[in-house]
């Protein structure tokens, strides 16, 4: 893992850059953004939520892009 602090931001940088190319909007980012979220923060929790796919009827919460 790099210790360098701005490895983090330039990653970030570069994926949102990327993801704006290939014609990504700003909501559907932030939908992408909460998912990276939700992963860290099951993995921190020592549950793999990729198991089961995510729909309104598994998760309450969930809301699809129009």
């Amino acid at each position: 893992m790099s210790t360098d602090k701005q490895a983090p931001r330039i990653l970030a940088r570069t994926f949102f850059t990327q993801l704006r190319a290939s014609g990504y909007t700003p909501t559907q980012i932030i939908g992408v953004a909460t998912e990276l979220l939700d992963l860290v923060t099951e993995d921190i929790k020592g549950t793999d939520k990729s198991v089961v796919p995510q729909t309104a009827e598994t998760r309450p919460d969930f809301r699809q892009e129009a």
